[in-house]
């Protein structure tokens, strides 16, 4: 029998044979996490059910819920940038895709459904016809795709490519994008139309829970690589009058790729950057301040004050460092309600952040 569990986080669980079988909308995975495991050790606790530990039912959760993850036919939407109605009708003329449905009839699909319609969005995209692409086998397609993706230089079919490296673990594909794209543009470039649209798919695909801990430590650890190396190539700025930048990430913040890339920009630029890593509290900053102060501080709060207002946090920034200006982006300075003080600039895109450069540059 199919459970629902309906929240204001528009959070809806459908439980099957102790199974999570389907998710959608999840904004909170740890607050999601959380009233999946009070719900089923009510239910599991129950006179009609075995009695089953917390632990017991954490231990569940871990090997059966999220093996693998589950999509709505919205998700695969978002993710392959195909439309639903068109996956619909694929689905219908060509048998493209075939979903599992639930008891109550709503689609879902799984991984291995996601890395087809990517693959196949990538060959359309690439001026491949669906009804060709029905006709081949799921080898024929890879193979097409991987000789496709070497070639093809529209910027939206090599993110793809990218997005299935990540999928298949596979570094040398990764790196001969990369690559190919560095030596054709610059790294600046790549960096600029590859990497970050390449970094917000990414994102994307965490919150849909299609992503691993093992993608997403492969991917960053050969991205990180990249941009180290980049910015090791760039001298240091030697003028007194250069304007200096502290970078850091608060404790919990996992943002290092982002903070890395604008670590690589600023010093491209000419500014001087003092790079003070992640798991930065706001006392480690001010020892670094007292040494040299910055005229600029810059941070990403994302992950954190998701339960707490991350207001009274930006106060103390403003007031630990008046003599500088604060540069705060990331989602949670976006999703809040933020007061920001004479020294404190809030930044809510990559863009606001580039035309906040080009600016201070002019001035």
């Amino acid at each position: 029998m199919a459970k629902i569990i309906k929240k204001k986080y528009k959070t809806y669980f459908f439980l099957t044979d102790s199974k999570c079988i389907y998710i959608q909308n999840w904004s909170d995975k740890h607050h999601f996490l959380n009233l999946l495991l009070k719900y089923l050790f009510r239910i599991l606790s129950s006179a009609a059910s075995p009695t089953f530990s917390e632990i017991q039912i954490k231990s569940l959760l871990r090997n059966l819920s999220f093996k693998m993850a589950i999509y709505s036919i919205r998700d695969l939407e978002k993710l392959s940038g195909i439309k639903a109605h068109t996956l619909r009708v694929w689905e219908k003329r060509y048998g493209i895709v075939q979903p599992k449905r639930t008891q109550t009839n709503i689609r879902y699909y799984l991984d291995e459904d996601l890395q087809l319609i990517l693959n196949i969005a990538l060959l359309n995209k690439s001026g491949v016809k669906i009804s060709k692409i029905a006709k081949m086998t799921a080898n024929e397609i890879a193979m097409e795709v991987g000789a496709i993706s070497e070639d093809n230089p529209d910027e939206g079919v090599q993110v793809e490519a990218m997005t299935l490296a990540m999928l298949d673990l596979d570094e040398a594909k990764f790196d001969r994008i990369l690559q190919t794209n560095t030596q054709k543009n610059g790294f600046e470039q790549t960096m600029m139309q590859l990497i970050y649209p390449f970094l917000e798919k990414l994102s994307l695909l965490w919150l849909t829970g299609s992503v691993k801990p093992v993608h997403e430590n492969f991917i960053t650890h050969l991205i990180q690589r990249k941009l180290l190396a980049a910015i090791d190539e760039i001298p240091l700025s030697r003028s007194r009058h250069s304007k200096k930048f502290f970078l850091y990430l608060p404790p919990g913040e996992k943002q290092e790729l982002s903070l890395l890339s604008l670590h690589y920009l600023l010093r491209k630029a000419g500014y001087s950057v003092i790079y003070l890593g992640n798991e930065t509290s706001i006392i480690d900053v001010k020892d670094a301040y007292e040494i040299k102060k910055p005229d600029f501080i810059f941070t990403i709060i994302t992950e954190t004050f998701t339960k707490v207002p991350v207001q009274k946090y930006v106060d103390s920034l403003s007031e630990e460092f008046p003599e500088s200006q604060i540069l705060l982006t990331g989602y949670q300075i976006a999703a809040q309600d933020v007061s920001a003080k004479e020294n404190i600039s809030l930044l809510y895109s990559l863009g606001e952040m580039l035309t906040f450069l080009d600016e201070l540059k002019r001035s």
